[in-house]
């Protein structure tokens, strides 16, 4: 039994641990029946990620609204703890009481109006937890309430009115998530997501983070019974003899490939039973000849029947992909006119700038998509698909490319600022489907750039759809990668290799990184210490993905090496047999070479983007006709503001807006430290508050006792985007740093209800 502790404040019953409870989720006087709970009006309350089901991150309360959005104060602010959670996180609230991750990541319980704890559930610090949000649960009669959450790669279930374990739920209260997946699940380092699961009726549905590398694991879809923890259905992303799709891959191409997985957010249509997954490319993401063929189902949206996890129908975006264009963004279930008729749509963003719409039924697209001829792959054995779809009638939302006029005017050294443009006009481009070579390929908006996690949320009052998105080019470059090797010398001498063979491609051969996507490593086991780089290391840390093939002692190594580089000698002829490519006998690729790249982001030295502004912006679309109804930058960077530069958008946002039925868009930036107000309809800034912490995540909007609350989640002071260096992270603040990493809950004054 893990342990709970608990706290007492005004009207609230706390016991000691094991004795019996029937402790409220609420305030005596606030408990809410069951007959009364099923009446609540749609989109009011914040029960599941996304505050629905359905993913819409919309609101229909409107007690804060267009009138009196300059008037919001902060009411609470509940610390997570500097070392606490490393994304942005999305509370939910039931009667009253609001469940957060908190310090050293345990699970809490709050009062939602005040932030006074009512239960701290201990995970005693895993090395993995889906920092993103959990998942509510209840039964008919509300005697069995749970909030479930995975951590290290196992479902836990804990009672939502006591924190205390369910060990009647899985195996002692938890499920194994490696389980069940057909390989070793000894070998299996990463699988859970950081973004919940949800609920449908008795059934906890599921997707995976398999990480990113060759060998890693297969990303089935998955339901589990949410009282005893049993698994339910399974769906093979990478199908299996005899299943659909099992012709777009190699013989046994299950037994091997990973990925295809849904890390980020998908929907549910209650009404009908269909779940919608949007699902993410397989590994390798750069590099595909272990893996000949479109490779269903990877990058597809999938329709499965929420029961039975039978299939209903699919639309692959992209075939065979080489650019890691996972889709990510919630699909956002809405009803539109179209041709005269009412038509309920599912809408898509997607890593590269499009909008995909289809019949939520059937999954024809509301408008054409057309299979284009692309550009093909150069690199020995890759065979890349000829022809790639295109949405014809709604334009995207992000740039699709990246000219040399183009370069950020902002970047301080014009010799720089020339460098950048000879790489933007040297690299191959021919579109967004330009391949990776053993040159060098832009990829614009870039694998990290588009739509991602929160990006998307509706307004079903105007059938418009909202998207936060990121224009991020990528310069690709693949080189063959060497297989692990031992060398000669010292733990420093050997963590030297495993850095090269592995984190320079990012992180730079001097480890100076690439600020502020991608951070510098030098001094970081004294700024962030060993346990939090070796849990970097071996969960992954977006964008950074998770290194499976690195054992125990391979780590050990690297931290050795980065603790203590200076100690790190290698003769040049060792290192270049270490650094040799792999025998033409290895097990995967033409011949058995494999090939990888790092994720190429491309900023300057200053921490800018190498692309002009605004790196994120915010676009409304009319679903009605299809087409943008306004499109502006969304927030801005504090540094560039002090200088007089303004309209930049945010360097980069993460996690999304929500829409209200006041009028409003609710959205945090973390570049400027700033909430965001906006009107609706014009996209025009109503209010902004300065915020301690940089906000990330999805805003949750809810109300108790006639009163309307806005709660954000947001880490450390946000990391500087131009300078020499950054700020410590989360990850690494000092512990005596003031807190400002936690929930940030904002209301109107209660003086101004009683008017």
């Amino acid at each position: 039994m893990r342990r709970v502790s608990w706290k007492i404040y005004a009207g609230t019953c706390a016991v000691a641990v094991g004795a019996v409870t029937t402790l409220s989720l609420r305030h005596p006087s606030r408990v809410v029946d069951a007959a009364a709970a099923t009446q609540k009006a749609s989109y009011t309350s914040w029960t599941a990620y996304g505050g629905s089901n359905s993913d819409s991150q919309y609101s229909a309360l409107k007690q804060i609204n267009r009138s009196n959005a300059n008037q919001l104060q902060q009411v609470w602010f509940y610390p997570a703890g500097n070392n606490g959670f490393r994304y942005g996180s999305n509370p939910l609230v039931i009667d009253g009481v609001m469940f957060v991750y908190g310090k050293d990541n345990t699970v809490v319980a709050l009062d939602a109006t005040t932030g006074k704890e009512i239960w701290v559930y201990d995970t005693h610090k895993p090395r993995l937890i889906s920092h993103r949000g959990m998942t509510y649960w209840e039964n008919k009669d509300r005697s069995d309430r749970r909030i479930l959450f995975s951590m290290n790669n196992e479902l836990h279930a804990v009672d939502a009115r006591t924190g205390k374990d369910i060990a009647s739920f899985g195996k002692n209260g938890a499920v194994d998530l490696r389980e069940g997946l057909g390989r070793d699940p000894s070998t299996i380092r990463q699988i859970q997501s950081n973004t919940p699961g949800r609920v449908f009726e008795n059934l906890y549905i599921t997707g995976s983070a398999t990480g990113e590398e060759y060998e890693s694991p297969p990303g089935d879809l998955r339901a589990f019974d949410v009282v005893t923890g049993k698994l339910v259905w399974q769906f093979h992303t990478v199908p299996h003899p005899g299943e659909m799709g099992y012709d777009t891959w190699p013989k046994d191409a299950y037994k091997y490939i990973g990925g295809t997985n849904n890390w980020g957010e998908f929907s549910i249509d209650e009404k009908r039973g269909i779940v919608y997954f949007p699902l993410g490319s397989p590994t390798y993401d750069f590099y595909g000849a272990d893996r000949h063929g479109a490779n269903l189902f990877s990058d597809c949206l999938l329709a499965l029947d929420a029961r039975t996890g039978k299939y209903i129908w699919h639309f692959q975006t992209t075939h065979h992909d080489l650019w890691d264009y996972d889709l990510e963004t919630g699909p956002k279930l809405m009803t539109i006119k179209h041709d005269g008729k009412m038509v309920d749509v599912v809408v898509q963003a997607g890593k590269n700038g499009f909008v995909y719409v289809f019949d939520r039924t059937n999954g024809k697209p509301i408008w054409p998509i057309e299979e284009r001829p692309v550009p093909q792959s150069d690199v020995p054995g890759e065979q890349s698909w000829p022809t790639q779809p295109f949405p014809t009638h709604v334009p995207p939302f992000a740039r699709q490319k990246f000219t040399a006029d183009m370069v950020n005017p902002y970047i301080a050294d014009p010799k720089e600022r020339e460098a950048i443009k000879k790489q933007v006009e040297g690299a191959r481009q021919e579109g967004i489907f330009t391949p990776p070579s053993l040159g060098t390929t832009m990829e614009t908006p870039g694998n990290n750039g588009g739509g991602n996690w929160g990006s998307g949320a509706i307004d079903p009052e105007t059938s418009t759809f909202y998207v936060v998105s990121k224009d991020a080019p990528s310069l690709l470059h693949l080189e063959a990668k060497p297989p692990k090797r031992q060398v000669p010398g010292s733990p420093e001498t050997q963590g030297f290799v495993v850095y090269l063979q592995n984190c320079q491609a990012c992180h730079g051969a001097q480890r100076q990184g690439q600020p502020p996507a991608i951070p510098s490593l030098e001094h970081v086991i004294e700024r962030a210490g060993e346990d939090r780089v070796r849990e970097a290391v071996h969960n992954g840390l977006p964008p950074m993905p998770a290194f499976p093939d690195l054992d125990d002692a391979d780590i050990s190594h690297l931290l050795a090496y980065l603790k203590s580089p200076e100690k790190a000698n290698l003769a040049p002829d060792a290192l270049a047999r270490a650094m040799a490519p792999p025998a033409k006998t290895s097990k995967l690729g033409p011949g058995g070479m494999r090939y990888w790249t790092g994720y190429g982001y491309m900023n300057s030295s200053e921490g800018l983007a190498a692309i002009s502004p605004p790196w994120s912006t915010l676009t409304a679309y009319d679903m009605n006709k299809g087409d943008i109804k306004w499109q502006i930058p969304l927030g801005e960077v504090a540094e560039l503001i002090e200088k007089g530069i303004r309209n930049t958008g945010s360097y980069w946002p993460r996690g999304g807006a929500v829409i209200t039925a006041g009028g409003l868009i609710v959205v945090g930036t973390r570049s400027d430290a700033k909430l965001h107000i906006y009107d609706k309809e014009t996209g025009k800034q109503i209010t902004e508050i300065q915020m301690p912490g940089g906000p990330e995540g999805i805003p949750t909007i809810y109300e108790v006792d006639g009163r309307e609350y806005i709660a954000l989640s947001a880490r450390l002071s946000s990391d500087k985007v131009v300078g020499d260096q950054p700020k410590p992270s989360a990850a690494s603040a000092p512990a005596n740093e003031k807190q400002t990493q936690g929930y940030y809950v904002y209301a109107l004054p209660e003086s101004s209800l009683k008017k």
